[in-house]
């Protein structure tokens, strides 16, 4: 993801009191209904294997390890498992090779939602301090792996009770190809521009940089612009959950991310992300994005939220 510099001051109050309504009108209890629970500690070790192929960089080793292990696990767990190549040749003339991954559970189900996230990392880690490490490839234990972890984990939740509406599970890749937004959000860029019509789903959330020792996500700015009332929708889970403090209302800063192609083609989606990796986000785009510097207590915290999310029936 890449950060927009502008800032939003903005003391949105946008978590409300009382039900929300359903797709049919009826209402929807605040009081959360019965669901797997999300298991932290799976979803780090989850982290812990991603980070293990090495760099997921399209055209390594480790990007083709990554893609066929994904392909694996969720073609035991979803109901339907879809590979969607990705035609990209970057702004230097490098043919990519690309693969986004969407995964179904119910596909019957005409009442449907999306979540996504990212699996690929960055070739270059642009952001360290020493000038040597600047060529290493970027491990991505939080930027990438943290949010296919939780998808991952969830969708083997989804297997073993099924959600009571339909949910897709995409895995965009090139997000963080670069060195410029000319060649990032390469997956999402694409999936947008060949979504079905009429959109299938509600809406769509994004997890995006969710497994930082320190977390706080405040509502990022694009999603407060496009989809406030989703966000205060997935903001008042997180604080009937108990996890108000780290999910504060104020609106924090735009980031560029696969939730904007989304939204410019019609789907409202919010980006759940903690842009602050590290003191003065000085992790971010360095070799030190390791599982040591995620924690599974914050990767239960937000997967429960999305997995209440999806058992409330969206």
């Amino acid at each position: 993801m890449n950060r927009f510099l502008s800032f939003t001051l903005l003391g949105m109050a946008l978590v409300s009191c009382g039900p929300e309504e359903g797709a049919n009108g009826t209402a929807v209890p605040d009081v959360p209904g019965e669901r797997p629970s999300f298991d932290g500690a799976e979803a780090h070790r989850l982290i812990r294997d991603q980070v293990g192929f090495g760099p997921r960089v399209p055209g390594t080793e480790g990007h083709a390890a990554q893609l066929a292990w994904m392909e694996g696990l969720l073609s035991v767990w979803a109901d339907e498992v879809e590979l969607q190549p990705v035609p990209f040749t970057t702004s230097q003339g490098v043919a990519l090779d690309l693969t986004n991954v969407l995964a179904r559970f119910r596909p019957d189900r005409e009442d449907r939602i999306l979540l996504l996230t990212h699996w690929d990392t960055r070739p270059r880690s642009d952001r360290a301090q020493e000038p040597e490490d600047r060529e290493i490839p970027v491990p991505g234990a939080n930027d990438g792996a943290s949010g296919t972890a939780i998808l991952l984990h969830l969708a083997e939740l989804l297997s073993g009770q099924p959600p009571p509406l339909g949910v897709d599970l995409l895995f965009v890749d090139g997000e963080d190809y670069g060195p410029s937004t000319r060649d990032m959000f390469i997956g999402s860029t694409y999936f947008a521009a060949t979504m079905h019509r009429p959109l299938p789903w509600r809406y769509g959330v994004l997890l995006d940089m969710v497994g930082d020792l320190d977390p706080r996500f405040p509502i990022e700015g694009y999603s407060a612009d496009y989809a406030p009332d989703l966000a205060q929708k997935v903001w008042q889970v997180a604080h009937d959950l108990g996890f108000g403090p780290y999910f504060p209302v104020s609106v924090g800063s735009r980031v560029l991310d696969d939730h904007v192609p989304l939204n410019k083609a019609g789907l409202l989606t919010i980006d759940i992300i903690d842009f602050e990796y590290g003191p003065g986000n000085s992790l971010w785009h360095t070799p030190d994005d390791v599982p040591g510097n995620t924690s599974p207590e914050t990767l239960r915290m937000v997967g429960e939220v999305v997995t209440e999310l999806v058992y409330r029936g969206g």
